[in-house]
């Protein structure tokens, strides 16, 4: 079944092209033929117009005439050996001027060769075009691959629209059932650890474990929002950075260096647990960068709309093919992990918070910066 998902667009490209090219073909030899048929009936209408002039008053012209005015769709212009016009039948111009209608003799002579009609000593010839149901099927090959290009790809689109639903309701699925399993062990250990408390009020080994277990609450806490309608509450963004790269700060190796500056306080709607989440993960990735020793710089700046968040840090950085991949699920550089990192930092920022994230600038063997754009609200 997967080899057949995967078989699936080529297939429908190669048949939509097979379908495109056989009517061409097809097309191609009924304009051909009509395009002979409408020479033979402008062959005829020369040779009419021949009879027509040279007959005798009495003659009897009644089928010469029949084919003269039987034509109602060739567009033809009668003119001399100087292109000057004589007379004209099914031109689409309303009152044309003599100039209009020599320049259009000229162009039906590009298009078909005249047809000479000799009156006498006179010398007349027949300009004719293309007629309506000609440039009706020389145009159908075109619009019918239109079509069908578009036709095909709505059904790309919507195969692509029910493997991602399929996608979101399995994160959706996997996330809260994370966080329903993690929600047994946790409260347990919150129990344990006060009990400890109780008996060492003094260690601080029980206060930093406290706090790791607080943080485990606070990740399946951010598991069970997966899905869920997110509520973003007015929150001073320096607040929630600061927090989140002093916890951080001390979970990384001595190696690795954080700092946050910001040039002024800012408000956006946050919906706090999910947004450190953001901070983290980016951390986590920058770290992964820099191989564990290095420099993130988180700077914050703003306009009367947006707030600026950059993570900067000076790892491997990122080849310019994979600037728009890292955001994709299941792309990544580590030999261990899912690369649903990056990809859960930007559902999270776009679809929840309604906000922007991309690579602001990388550079292979300098390092990454990754921008976050978020709408701004009055300052705290």
């Amino acid at each position: 079944m997967e080899k057949f998902k995967v078989l699936l667009r080529p297939l429908l490209a190669i048949i939509g092209l097979a379908i495109v090219i056989s009517s061409f073909l097809f097309t191609r030899d009924v304009v051909i033929s009509l395009a002979i048929e409408e020479h033979g009936k402008m062959k005829l209408w020369a040779a009419a117009t021949e009879q027509l002039i040279s007959a005798d008053m009495d003659c009897d012209v009644t089928l010469e005439q029949g084919v003269i005015t039987g034509n109602t769709t060739i567009p033809v212009i009668l003119t001399d050996s100087l292109y000057n016009v004589l007379s004209y039948k099914n031109i689409d111009i309303n009152d044309p001027t003599p100039d209009e209608l020599r320049n259009l003799a000229v162009r039906f002579s590009q298009q078909h060769e005249p047809i000479r009609v000799d009156v006498g000593d006179d010398v007349q010839f027949i300009c004719y075009g293309n007629s309506i149901l000609y440039k009706k099927l020389f145009m159908f090959p075109i619009v019918q691959f239109l079509v069908i290009s578009l036709f095909v790809a709505l059904i790309i689109l919507a195969i692509k629209l029910m493997k991602s639903s399929e996608q979101n309701k399995v994160w959706v699925g996997l996330s809260k059932e994370t966080a329903h399993q993690l929600g047994t062990p946790i409260s347990s250990l919150m129990a344990w650890i006060e009990i400890m408390k109780s008996k060492y009020p003094d260690d601080e080994m029980f206060l930093e474990m406290d706090k790791d277990v607080s943080r485990l609450r606070t990740v399946a806490e951010r598991f069970s929002q997966i899905g869920s309608t997110t509520e973003l509450k007015k929150s001073c963004v320096n607040d929630v950075i600061e927090r989140q790269v002093e916890y951080i700060r001390t979970r990384f190796s001595t190696k690795v260096e954080m700092s946050f500056s910001s040039d002024g306080v800012y408000m956006a709607m946050l919906n706090v647990p999910l947004f450190e989440w953001v901070i983290e993960n980016l951390c986590k990735n920058s770290v992964d960068a820099m191989e564990g020793k290095g420099h993130i710089d988180i700077t914050m700046s703003g306009n009367d709309t947006h707030v600026l968040i950059d993570v900067k840090d000076d790892g491997k950085g990122i080849g310019l093919k994979n600037k728009n991949r890292v955001f994709t699920p299941g792309y990544t550089t580590k030999k261990r992990g899912w690369g649903l990192g990056l990809s859960l930092v930007k559902r999270i920022v776009e679809e929840y918070h309604k906000g922007k994230i991309y690579v602001l600038s990388s550079h292979v063997g300098v390092g990454t910066t990754f921008r976050i754009e978020l709408s701004r609200v009055e300052t705290c």
